[in-house]
């Protein structure tokens, strides 16, 4: 745990109680401060109970007198649509708001660490796509070159429920645009922008305040070094903001749709090559195409992140070579879970917007492709650009059926999973993919995209 400092003798309210939240009030209390917690559902209150912390309806007239400052759960609403009213009357009490991130770096450091030779760093992942494949990533190169390292925020454990540094370990953290936004301090040592693509937009209130929201990891405080995606113009854009003049080695460049020329250092990787250049020469290259857990450009993008990360931390391209070759990937993260007479079974349920989903689509060939779900603001046409090598789409979902009339491949209106993985296995011939890529959230049909690609992995084994 990491005590949190600053509150000692203080009351500090705590908005949602779930995972993130109840770790923020153990470590508010571990730090001296005391925690007044609120959740609308009462079986998370009365978990908090449990453990001994107070509850009490920060709805209510009043509730924020001294008050410190309110601490939100990443999935309550802090600015757009609208504020949580909870976060609305702190703002009009003139409470300051922060979330778990600014905690956790507000609480990093102090005199402990003077007996480091190597103090402790933070690297943080934040992007559109791609940042839970290139967060685990990173972690699983530092621990496989024999670095003591820790993967927390939206991956892993809870930021303040982690474990105090040790002597040159690594702080792994995968953080949202909502984490991003809120947290009050952003001070990582490495921070790494993998891409930007529409979403969240009804809580950033548009493409701008999205892109915003991300920019903060790299305007509070600043990292020592940046990673930076420059493939949309937002990532050249943030690339150029940062960089003193063209050699400026703190901005590490990445790209996966062309070679990076220039005095600066970049990563990028073409045909299935990885290759770093520093002022003008090439350092490095790797050959990710036998590299079983990042099949497609998609995940070379996340090979060159993490890669590029891992060079910022002082590792040598060999080590990151020989991990990149055991990285087994994540679940539900184009995820190869069966291979059976000649087919094979992909699980993507995590590509849940389209831009994910026609990177999904453009790793593989001769796809049956299971898709559909709780669409997003702009529907799903746009992927028709990416579908060349689908062979049938199966579309799951309450409103499947408007979902299939907007593709331009051969649609199969299945509205389960079962059935959609039933047609597509009795379809599917040798050196075929069955890949689950729905483009879409889970919510009409499941709790999160998790729940949904374990029902994906259920239905196929069933029937192998």
């Amino acid at each position: 745990m990491i005590p949190v400092k600053g509150f000692s003798g203080h009351k500090v309210a705590v908005l949602g109680l779930g995972r993130s939240g109840l770790a923020t009030a153990r470590a508010l209390r571990a730090g001296g401060a005391e925690p007044v917690c609120w959740d609308d559902n009462p079986a998370a209150r009365e978990k908090a109970e449990a453990e001994g912390f107070m509850c009490q309806d920060l709805r209510r007239g009043g509730a924020f007198d001294a008050i410190a400052s309110l601490i939100v759960s990443p999935g309550i609403p802090h600015l757009y649509p609208e504020p949580n009213p909870v976060v609305a009357a702190a703002l009009q009490a003139g409470v300051p708001v922060d979330n778990d991130i600014g905690l956790f770096f507000r609480s990093l450091g102090g005199a402990e660490w003077d007996k480091f030779d190597v103090p402790p760093r933070v690297v943080a992942v934040t992007g559109s796509n791609g940042k839970s494949t290139t967060a685990a990533l990173i972690h699983h190169i530092l621990t496989q070159s024999g670095r003591e390292a820790q993967l927390a925020g939206n991956i892993g454990r809870g930021v303040l429920d982690i474990d105090p540094g040790g002597d040159g370990s690594v702080v792994v953290l995968e953080l949202s645009s909502y984490q991003t936004e809120l947290a009050r301090a952003l001070t990582p040592d490495v921070a790494v922008f993998t891409n930007l693509s529409p979403d969240h937009l009804d809580r950033h209130g548009g493409m701008g305040g999205y892109f915003a929201a991300k920019r903060r990891l790299f305007s509070e405080g600043g990292p020592d070094r940046a990673v930076i995606g420059v493939d949309e113009i937002e990532g050249a854009f943030l690339a150029g903001q940062l960089a003193e003049g063209p050699g400026d080695d703190r901005v590490i460049r990445v790209s996966v749709a062309r070679k990076l020329a220039g005095p600066g250092w970049q990563v990028f990787a073409r045909k299935g090559f990885l290759s770093e250049y520093r002022k003008g020469r090439q350092a490095a290259s790797i050959d990710l195409r036998g590299i079983k857990g990042l099949p497609g450009t998609h995940n070379h993008q996340n090979a060159c992140s993490a890669y590029a990360a891992c060079r910022a931390l002082g590792l040598a391209p060999k080590l990151i070579e020989d991990a990149l070759h055991s990285y087994p990937g994540l679940p539900h993260r184009s995820q190869i879970i069966a291979e059976a007479n000649g087919v094979t079974f992909v699980n993507d349920s995590k590509a849940t917007n389209v831009d994910s989903a026609a990177k999904a689509l453009g790793a593989f060939k001769k796809i049956r492709w299971i898709c559909g779900g709780l669409e997003k603001e702009g529907g799903v046409a746009a992927l028709n650009d990416a579908t060349d090598e689908v062979l049938c789409a199966y579309v799951i979902g309450r409103e499947a059926a408007g979902f299939a009339m907007q593709l331009s491949v051969e649609a199969r209106v299945c509205t389960t999973m079962a059935e959609a993985v039933e047609q597509a296995v009795r379809d599917a011939a040798p050196g075929e993919t069955v890949l689950l890529a729905p483009a879409a959230a889970s919510f009409d049909q499941y709790d999160n995209f998790e729940q949904r690609g374990d029902d994906f992995v259920a239905q196929v084994q069933k029937r192998l």
